[in-house]
């Protein structure tokens, strides 16, 4: 199912577009790497772009070897 730019990931949707596993994207967001949003159920969700941020970051992080 094709998603619009500003459709709302879940958790398992996103681990999967970042290629980690769910609880790598648990241990991300413990460290303050991404702070997901929180539907009223408490379910996390994850926008396009800000899972494009945080790879972007990640990757400019490890150029500049920090």
């Amino acid at each position: 199912m094709a998603r619009n730019m500003t459709s709302l990931m879940t958790a398992k949707e996103a681990a999967r577009y970042l290629r980690v596993s769910m609880f790598t994207l648990s241990k991300i967001e413990s460290v303050g790497g991404l702070v997901p949003y929180r539907t009223p159920g408490g379910h996390r969700r994850y926008s396009l772009r800000m899972l494009n941020e945080y790879l972007n970051n990640s990757r400019s992080s490890f150029r500049s070897g920090r």
